[in-house]
């Protein structure tokens, strides 16, 4: 549902800007939409959301594709690019909370619904005595769970609830600093294939600046972490009095451990950031969360 909301904003600003052209909806369920009763830490995590749709990418069965840009993996198969980041929706993550408007008006030991590792290590830092479910499911699947009381609270992308219409239904939304998102959260990424002039003159009118360079520092963040492996990882940058701001988080499993650090740099300096970000991460101590959970060593420059 979200995903046709999304592709249709886009077909909407195309046709916009060239009313000439006749552009088509192509609807690919991919295998993270079909396995919702798994925790996404066992099957794969985000390239579940992508793959089938880049198959089709590169394949020729399709010229473009749009994503929740928090949803692509920080390496691009072979002959494919993100051609246009569109402006940002809000970056911040929901709580959506049954009964009450704030956390302290959870009662101990809540029962907090998400997929996340890293809303998980986040709440759990807030407080060692939720509950943490998985949560599987469409926007409005985990909405009528939450209704029907089997979670406390629910953390959603307030993007996404925006997008729908649905923004009322947040109680909280989280400071993102504080909080910090996934990477790209809130962003829309459209992905093409790298040698297709045409298109990519097509996306241009779509690209925006400024989130194109703050999630550029994400994404060097992530790359530089080596983010393939299901480990907590957050990234959020801003831009500020015309340099670009770069929050960064790694995490343990149980929120027992969290490093962050936080730096800025001329916009120009976009993805040289997230390379130092990261690595203030590493020496900090996320090396060693990023071994233990993705069975390689961390390196550094060049990732895990």
């Amino acid at each position: 549902m979200l995903a046709l909301r999304q592709s249709g904003m886009m077909k909407a600003a195309l046709e916009k800007f060239w009313p000439e052209i006749r552009f088509e909806l192509q609807i690919i369920k991919t295998t993270g939409d079909k396995i919702t009763s798994v925790p996404l830490a066992r099957v794969g995590g985000k390239g579940l959301f992508v793959k089938e749709i880049e198959d089709a990418l590169l394949d020729g069965s399709a010229d473009l594709a749009v994503h929740s840009m928090k949803d692509v993996p920080a390496d691009l198969p072979e002959g494919l690019v993100i051609a246009a980041l569109p402006e940002r929706e809000d970056p911040r993550d929901a709580l959506i909370i049954r009964e009450g408007k704030s956390i302290a008006d959870l009662r101990e030991c809540s029962i907090i619904g998400t997929s996340s590792l890293r809303r998980a290590a986040q709440m759990r830092s807030l407080r060692s005595d939720f509950e943490i479910r998985d949560l599987r499911g469409n926007l409005d699947t985990r909405l009528r769970k939450l209704d029907e009381g089997l979670f406390d609270v629910i953390i959603l992308a307030a993007a996404g609830l925006n997008r729908m219409g649905w923004q009322e239904r947040a109680s909280v939304l989280m400071d993102p600093v504080a909080f910090i998102p996934a990477v790209g959260q809130g962003a829309l990424a459209i992905e093409t294939r790298a040698e297709d002039a045409r298109i990519r003159r097509l996306l241009v009118p779509l690209d925006h600046f400024e989130t194109a360079v703050a999630v550029g520092a994400e994404r060097s963040l992530l790359l530089e972490l080596g983010g393939g492996c299901q480990v907590p990882i957050g990234g959020y940058a801003r831009i500020v009095e015309n340099k670009v701001e770069l929050c960064g988080l790694v995490a343990s499993l149980d929120g027992g451990q969290m490093f962050r650090a936080v730096r800025s740099a001329p916009l120009e300096d976009a993805v040289a950031l997230g390379q130092r970000v990261a690595a203030e991460l590493l020496d900090q101590g996320a090396r060693q969360i990023l071994d233990a959970l993705c069975g390689a060593p961390a390196t550094g420059p060049g990732g895990v």
